[in-house]
């Protein structure tokens, strides 16, 4: 017998508890389908602002404004995708880590702090980058921010269409670090990017937030109750001087996400689910249509490789991310009680590093924010962006094909369900029921296996019995 597992023994990256694997299975699945309409989207984008004949009708339409001019939300088009759409994204960002930290696997302090930590590094690792490549070039130090942040529909696109046979744990250790890495983001942009403040919208959106908060915990329910108030917290923040987006994240926050007795999900849970579509397919793709169109052209990608603005955005996605999540990954394995998985190499935790450098929509936002006013420099620094990613996209390709491989049977071993009770056989080992079952199965195996056997040789006997006689018969010799 093997000894119990203790605390000192702690695994990290290992095998996911199954509930926390089928909600890592849904999210992937529509973060899969959400990822592939951004990389149209972003096509599209691109196609749509570079020909001739279609560049002027793509700024027409993303400088069109609507909106009610009293109330502050004369907006630009591509304005109302980057404030309000993107809301909706930080919304699901806030719920999905909410679960994590309070009914995920997230929720043990110890667990938490690999993915806090990694993504932290992650986070600074890129800032020190651009800030080192800007101070040797004499570059502007506003964009520092740009290549901290991790898309996450990008991301988990990639992984769902390369790394098949990658152990769940992996792709969970990717969602749970974008979704911290997110919230990173939006502190980043509360902090370093709000205009001047305007103390009593701010105020107003407080207020609204604690309404919000309290209508929950009594259990109201209803969507005509929190849609119309979700709007006015959204409206106040924006007039605020805060980033909108920050209204979206707290309202997620705010969600119950463990269930009572007598509920099959949290409201968190349930509410999560209905807008994560609306989440992936809609408010990011549309945010991409008119904030990736931007006028690339040799000299513009000659562009990103010379200037230090761009080339620390490049360096910072591709380098920074890369050595940042998988040096804090390093350290903290190296320095705490834990250890990685028995089942992983840190060549896997490396690839996936190498993918969290794919930084498209929240670094677009900040690079919006950081050069807020210089058109040029915002183009440029959005084509790098487009450029980083790209590359942190194919290198992460080549080293999630040559791990994937490797992996194929861990994959299928950790899929198996021979007794076909609808949970795969790996979580059922200490079950003294699965064990019964699979007797009965393997001894039902084992009696047919028996019949036919018999069967063979009955007939291999009777055939033995008519060689001779048909042989003497004939050629009037022994067989």
């Amino acid at each position: 017998m093997t000894a119990p597992r203790t605390k000192s023994a702690r695994k990290f990256l290992g095998r996911l508890s199954l509930p926390e694997r089928n909600f890592v299975a849904d999210a992937l699945r529509t973060e899969t389908v959400g990822g592939m309409l951004l990389l149209l989207a972003a096509v599209t984008a691109l196609l749509w602002a570079n020909i001739p004949a279609l560049h002027t009708s793509y700024e027409s339409v993303s400088h069109f404004r609507l909106g009610p001019a009293s109330l502050g939300l004369d907006l630009s088009v591509a304005h109302w995708a980057a404030d309000g759409l993107l809301a909706i994204f930080f919304f699901v960002a806030g719920a999905e880590l909410k679960r994590e930290l309070v009914a995920g696997d997230l929720k043990d302090p110890r667990a938490a702090a690999l993915p806090v930590i990694a993504a932290v590094c992650g986070m600074v690792a890129p800032a020190a980058v651009y800030v080192a490549a800007n101070l040797i070039g004499g570059g502007s130090l506003a964009g520092w921010a740009v290549p901290t942040a991790t898309d996450i529909a990008f991301a988990l696109a990639v992984l769902a269409v390369i790394g098949t046979s990658l152990p769940s744990a992996l792709r969970a250790f990717l969602l749970t670090l974008a979704v911290v890495d997110d919230l990173f983001a939006i502190l980043i942009i509360a902090v370093f990017f709000t205009s001047d403040l305007n103390f009593a919208a701010l105020a107003g959106a407080v207020a609204g937030l604690a309404v919000f908060w309290l209508l929950l915990r009594k259990g109201v329910r209803g969507w005509y109750v929190y849609i119309p108030l979700a709007l006015v917290i959204w409206a106040l923040m924006y007039n605020s001087g805060v980033h909108a987006t920050i209204a979206g994240v707290a309202m997620g926050l705010m969600l119950r996400c463990t269930p009572r007795e007598g509920e099959d999900a949290s409201p968190g849970e349930r509410i999560e689910h209905v807008v994560r579509p609306l989440s992936a397919g809609l408010a990011v793709p549309l945010f991409a249509l008119f904030s990736a169109g931007v006028s690339v052209s040799g000299g513009a990608l000659t562009d990103v490789f010379t200037k230090p603005e761009t080339l620390g955005v490049v360096l910072g996605l591709v380098v920074g991310k890369m050595f940042g999540i998988f040096g804090g990954t390093w350290l903290t394995a190296r320095f705490t009680k834990a250890s990685l998985s028995e089942d992983l190499a840190w060549a896997d935790v490396f690839a996936v590093a190498t993918l969290a450098g794919i930084g498209f929509t929240v670094s677009l936002l900040i690079g919006e924010l950081a050069f807020d006013g210089d058109a040029t420099l915002t183009d440029e620094v959005k084509a790098a962006v487009l450029t980083g990613s790209l590359i942190a996209a194919a290198l992460a390709t080549v080293l999630l094909k040559i791990r994937n491989a490797r992996y194929r049977r861990l994959y299928e071993a950790e899929e198996r369900d021979e007794d076909l009770d609808g949970i795969p056989d790996v979580y059922e080992q200490d079950d003294p029921a699965y064990h019964l079952r699979m007797a009965e199965i393997l001894e039902r195996k084992a009696a047919e296996h028996r019949r036919l056997a018999e069967v063979k040789e009955t007939e291999r006997a009777g055939r033995l019995a008519e060689v001779p006689g048909g042989a003497g018969e004939e050629n009037d010799s022994p067989a």
